[in-house]
């Protein structure tokens, strides 16, 4: 978001001097936004925010029990593999939504082939990422 943009929404969310509010807004972002409120030009914006939530990346574990609630809720609680699952969160690195596109393209390739299960094989496939054998054979040739 722009400086400006971000300066503005001071004078946007209130009148009369911060007496009558108009507008709830809600930012979202990473530790760089956290830092650009503690500049000074964004001080008088800053001080105006009653909440703030910062949320740290997810645990493997926490990621694998949304991607299992999420498969229980579509009713396809077998469609991942529990390898696959585990792997999957892993490669997510924390971050929901980096594992629900993950899942996403995992669904639509599996779709794709109509296959009635996602492993870990269709995982390495569909998201580039080398398996074992595929990366004893690349060491292999550079010898």
């Amino acid at each position: 978001m722009q400086s400006a943009v971000l300066a503005e929404l001071r004078l946007l969310a209130s009148a009369d001097f911060d007496s009558h509010i108009l507008l709830t807004i809600v930012l979202a972002g990473d530790g760089r936004l956290a830092e650009r409120l503690r500049a000074d030009e964004f001080l008088p914006l800053a001080s105006r925010m009653r909440v703030r939530l910062p949320i740290e990346r997810a645990s493997p574990q926490d990621l694998q029990d949304c991607l299992r609630h999420a498969l229980q809720q579509a009713g396809a609680p077998t469609l991942m593999t529990p390898e696959v699952i585990a792997t999957i969160c892993d490669h997510a690195q924390g971050n929901l939504r980096a594992l629900m596109i993950m899942a996403s393209e995992l669904l639509e390739t599996a779709a794709q082939r109509e296959a009635r299960q996602i492993d870990e094989a269709l995982f390495f496939e569909t998201c580039g990422v080398p398996t074992a054998n595929e990366t004893k054979a690349v060491i292999g040739r550079r010898r």
